[in-house]
């Protein structure tokens, strides 16, 4: 009998395991709700800690989801060292870092939408950093995203534009994406390890290298105890950006593919700026409306765009490996 009642409880997790839309669409909600704990961390879980805490507790679940090829891949990683820790520095610590440290001067609004405009920089990074060839329709894509990151940062008002009165966390939150961007090109040489143990061997240099911004914040004076609130946030950040939404991401580029995979991207600013409204009440003004439509728009035009072999030794997809 209990053979039968797990089958018959083990069905809808299959299902659902097997429903890349399903999956997509969580990750999506999850890394979307990433700007609303954002916000919602300032003033009950310091930045620093915040960073360093999530991946405390993260790279337990992560290591245990990757043990049946563990061992092999930190032999491999092991030979890759430099780069598994730059990779972890860079995408996982100082782009949380600055994401966390931006939510105390904008919105989860703006930190959604900004957030969007990843793959535009990835293309153009690719394009001026490696010399990729860009389609006409891929360019102007990437222009349309970022001109509505500009009306972000502008806050509407062109005329900021002139006296670069720019929001300091919006700015912040920019060089956060540039520095994400760099991080993506890097997954094109990654080492010959599975996707999880890849994400363990980060998450383990992302813990390594954000305990110093912790210690940072501690002799500055700038720690405090976190509230329960903070530590209930704390355990978002870590169980759901940094763990499940990654596997679920895994899942659905193994079942449907990057490319499609990829496209669900397109959801997390849309997705983060309805949160933002329905759950912190923030105001939605014209300019966030265009902005959005604006970011969106462009990085589907760009996504839809006939795509390019990818100059390097390595041109596998740069969709995977996404933190946020």
């Amino acid at each position: 009998m209990s053979g039968a009642k797990d089958s018959v409880w083990a069905r809808p997790w299959r299902a659902a395991w097997d429903s890349p839309i399903l999956l997509l669409t969580a990750t999506a909600l999850i890394w979307a709700g990433h700007a609303v704990v954002g916000r919602l961390a300032v003033g009950q879980i310091a930045p620093m800690t915040l960073t360093f805490g999530r991946w405390a507790i993260a790279l337990g679940p992560i290591l245990f989801a990757a043990r049946k090829t563990l061992r092999a891949d930190l032999a491999t990683l092991r030979g890759h060292w430099l780069y598994a820790g730059a990779m972890g520095a860079l995408g996982f610590t100082a782009f949380n870092a600055l994401f966390y440290a931006a939510a105390a001067f904008t919105g989860a609004i703006n930190l959604s939408i900004i957030q969007g405009s990843i793959p535009a920089l990835v293309l153009l990074a690719a394009r001026f950093g490696f010399g990729d060839t860009v389609t006409a329709l891929q360019a102007v894509g990437a222009f349309v995203a970022l001109t509505g990151v500009t009306a972000i940062a502008a806050q509407g008002e062109w005329s900021r534009l002139a006296g670069l009165a720019f929001n300091v966390g919006d700015l912040m939150m920019l060089v956060a994406c540039l520095l994400y961007a760099g991080y993506t090109l890097g997954l094109r040489d990654r080492p010959r390890v599975s996707p999880l143990g890849l994400l363990a061997g980060m998450a383990l240099a992302a813990l390594v290298s954000s305990l110093p911004l912790f210690i940072g914040e501690v002799v500055a004076g700038k720690f405090v105890l976190p509230s329960g609130a903070g530590f209930l946030l704390l355990l978002y950040a870590a169980l759901g950006p940094a763990f499940v939404a990654q596997v679920f991401y895994m899942r659905g580029v193994e079942l449907i593919g990057p490319g499609r995979a990829g496209a669900f991207v397109n959801l997390v600013p849309a997705f983060g700026a309805l949160m933002a409204v329905v759950l912190l009440g923030e105001p939605f003004a014209a300019y966030h409306i265009v902005a959005l439509a604006l970011v969106v728009g462009g990085v589907a035009i760009a996504q839809h765009a006939p795509r390019q072999r990818l100059a390097g030794p390595d041109r596998r997809n740069l969709s995977t490996g996404k933190d946020h």
